[in-house]
């Protein structure tokens, strides 16, 4: 069915959230559509911010250290719950699905990573990680964008860096496009300011109607192609493949969504998503509650979208983050409070899995963060870096992250060479 001009403009919302975008890049964008990405398919990175503070100790469990057990003698993953990975670490039980990835040796984690700063300001400590300037307030533009800014092979795509949910995070503001797709499902055209609204219908009426100018006007048709390009992959009847199984939840239809649009070939390089509720002060759990369900919610979302994407995933690297961990002690409310270092997950086709990486400091007092954390040992632009360099193929990690060169000495092997 042709989708006309009255049907786009009044219809619900793909949510395309362009925020500040000149309507010329609706059409360039449009027009490059046409072209085949399938034919050299691109690296994917897939960025989950576990907002709240994930308690990386219960994620990534290190039963071989008796202070983890002293510390924590309500909420500790009891060791025989533990999913062994290598005799000290393991899984909470809660993400034993991603075992066979640990297996297969495409999934890792970093352990003792995090901000140099020492904040526990959840506002700033995400806004230093999603800026990539630990300590920095004025930064404005997201290390994502800043990736996009600086790498222009692939600029010929509106969906080359695209974050599900209603906003736009600081992680993909800035000059370079971007999009924020709240549902795949919805169908429509939004922008966040009536002024802004009203200047993208116009757009689309004045390439409907043969009334712009440039290339706006040369391009009406690709213009409609952009939308319908989504709108022929029918989300609505997406069937995800391998006998995947989404659980229920945000998290699980977002990491669908994301699947279908890798598969959809439109373009995509950098996904972003958050996944909330990891603030535990109170009734943290153990091998169950309220953590648990969290890390339930976590382990079956990333083991379905592995199966879901099959053999693609050898061009996919899915990369949690958080902006601090917990404090080593269980707290009176059998919970933690903020702390420093935590643990992140790297999964995909090119990393260096089936090992916990980084350098592990200890949980004894001499070796804790003002005496009370888990130490940073791995700056988390190292990390970021190294995927961005191994994975995208970034070449100028400075330009990404301002004032900080992260180099291959540092880097923890997450991606393979």
């Amino acid at each position: 069915m042709t989708i006309s001009r009255r049907v786009f403009v009044k219809s619900g919302a793909l949510a395309l959230v362009s925020l500040g975008f000149d309507p010329l890049f609706l059409g360039r964008a449009a027009y490059a559509l046409r072209r085949p990405f399938a034919a050299s398919r691109r690296p994917v990175l897939v960025c989950l911010f576990q907002r709240g503070a994930v308690d990386g100790l219960n994620m990534i469990v290190p039963h071989g250290e008796s202070a983890y057990y002293q510390e924590r003698p309500r909420i500790a993953v009891p060791r025989e719950a533990v999913v062994d990975l290598d005799g000290h670490f393991g899984l909470h039980p809660s993400l034993a699905p991603l075992k066979s990835l640990w297996d297969n040796k495409s999934l890792a984690a970093i352990h003792a990573i995090g901000s140099p700063d020492g904040t526990r300001s959840h506002f700033d400590a995400q806004d230093y990680m999603e800026t990539g300037t630990p300590g920095v307030k004025s930064t404005g533009d997201g290390w994502a964008n800043r990736y996009c800014q600086h790498d222009r092979e692939h600029t010929h795509t509106p969906f080359r860096a695209v974050a599900f949910g209603p906003q736009l995070p600081r992680i993909l503001a800035g000059t370079a496009p971007s999009l924020a797709i709240d549902d795949l499902q919805a169908f429509g055209l939004r922008a966040p300011q009536e002024g802004a609204r009203d200047r993208l219908t116009r757009a689309f009426e004045e390439l409907y109607d043969g009334a712009g100018t440039g290339l706006l006007a040369s391009s009406s048709r690709e213009g409609f192609e952009a939308v319908q390009l989504l709108k022929q992959a029918d989300p609505a009847q997406y069937r995800p493949a391998n006998g995947a199984a989404y659980p229920p939840g945000r998290l699980g239809k977002t990491l669908l969504q994301i699947a279908q649009l890798i598969k959809s070939d439109v373009g995509l390089e950098i996904a972003f998503a958050d996944c909330s509720g990891w603030d535990t002060h109170v009734n943290q759990g153990s091998n169950e509650g309220q953590l648990a369900a969290r890390l339930r919610e976590l382990g079956g979302a990333l083991a379905a979208f592995t199966q879901d994407l099959g053999e693609r995933m050898r061009d996919v690297v899915v990369l949690t983050m958080s902006e601090f961990g917990r404090t080593i002690r269980e707290n009176g409310n059998s919970g933690t409070d903020h702390g420093h270092a935590t643990a992140m997950l790297v999964l995909g086709g090119s990393v260096n899995g089936g090992r916990v990486l980084g350098r592990w400091p200890g949980l004894g007092m001499e070796q804790r963060f003002e005496g009370r954390d888990v130490a940073v040992t791995t700056d988390f632009r190292d990390l970021f870096g190294e995927i961005l360099g191994r994975h995208l193929g970034a070449t100028d990690l400075s330009a990404i992250f301002p004032g900080y060169t992260p180099a291959p000495s540092r880097f923890v092997g997450a991606i393979r060479v």
